[in-house]
């Protein structure tokens, strides 16, 4: 049998992108032919690639398009942080909005199928990659604009990402106003527009604050606040949560002496539209416990 030398590995792996293990085992396998070796890890990677299918993608990317009126926002995940720095994985979100841009898919399935490099779907790029790195990946959603007014994006750094659709002749105002959604967080353009079942939570809370006082007044001995001034401190506390999560209330991040709805007054700008994405919200990630991992490991080794 052919001696398998690190520089071989080495080779194996440029080549390959496979861990350093994998690479060693499959020039084992190939008695050190590196044609055959590429061909057992392509096998062996396309079999990781349906493993990793399953695992949860809370971490990844967002990545931003925009050519003239037609613009693109969209989410890919992966397992860890790590792989979102991937130049490979960056470069399969940059090349997804981009689809998303120029071909208008219906939903993220189509997206999936549309031609993306080589004669490859964007979804054989996404397995390929999958079993290339050894983790899983998926396309979340994303979101599409066209328009006859401007288009601004704004990345904070891969994990938060922000598109406006905007009137005005300033560009920097939409950009401006990207950046301020970003660290401001707005839920709707308007007041009016704030989605009906977080006005009814906020609403909730507040009253369980004024059950709370109430209790706490008559243990104490004390009057209870009459129901029509509790009525009144509900909707007080509803409209401050709408003035704080509506982006034109809120105070310009630029300059807080400013609401965004003064500031684009005097800028003559117009906000029609925008979307926010932040990487992993709303799904669950899995904590691992690395200390009990590397215990079983250890364990596992020492039985073998």
């Amino acid at each position: 049998m052919a001696a398998i030398t690190a520089a071989m590995v080495g080779e194996l792996r440029a080549k390959t992108d496979a861990p350093m293990m994998e690479c060693k085992k499959a020039l084992t396998e190939a008695e050190g032919d590196m044609g055959r070796a590429e061909e057992i890890l392509r096998v062996k990677l396309g079999g990781k690639a349906g493993k990793a299918a399953s695992r949860i993608t809370a971490e990844g990317v967002v990545a931003t398009f925009i050519a003239g009126g037609v613009g693109a926002l969209v989410e890919v995940n992966s397992e860890t942080d790590f792989v979102a720095k991937n130049d490979d994985f960056l470069a399969l979100a940059n090349t997804a909005a981009r689809l998303v841009a120029e071909k208008n898919p219906a939903d993220v399935a189509a997206l999936l199928a549309l031609p993306a490099a080589d004669g490859k779907t964007l979804d054989e790029v996404r397995s390929a990659l999958i079993g290339k790195i050894g983790e899983n990946m998926s396309i979340r959603r994303f979101q599409r604009f066209e328009t006859t007014a401007k288009l601004a994006s704004y990345l904070h750094g891969t994990r938060i990402g922000v598109m406006v659709e905007f009137d005005g002749a300033d560009e920097q105002v939409g950009k401006d106003v990207a950046m301020h959604i970003a660290a401001m967080k707005p839920v709707a353009l308007s007041s009016e527009q704030v989605p009906a079942e977080l006005i009814e939570k906020e609403r909730s809370v507040a009253k369980l604050k004024a059950d709370e006082d109430a209790a706490a007044a008559v243990a104490a001995g004390k009057p209870v606040q009459p129901a029509d001034i509790v009525a009144k401190r509900l909707e007080g506390s509803v409209q401050k949560y709408l003035k704080e999560v509506s982006l034109l209330n809120q105070a310009f991040v630029k300059n807080d002496k400013q609401s965004i709805e003064q500031m684009l007054k005097e800028k003559s700008t117009t906000v029609k539209a925008f979307t926010m994405y932040v990487v992993g919200e709303g799904i669950e990630k899995k904590v691992d416990d690395f200390a009990a991992e590397v215990a079983a490991q250890m364990a596992a080794s020492k039985g073998a």
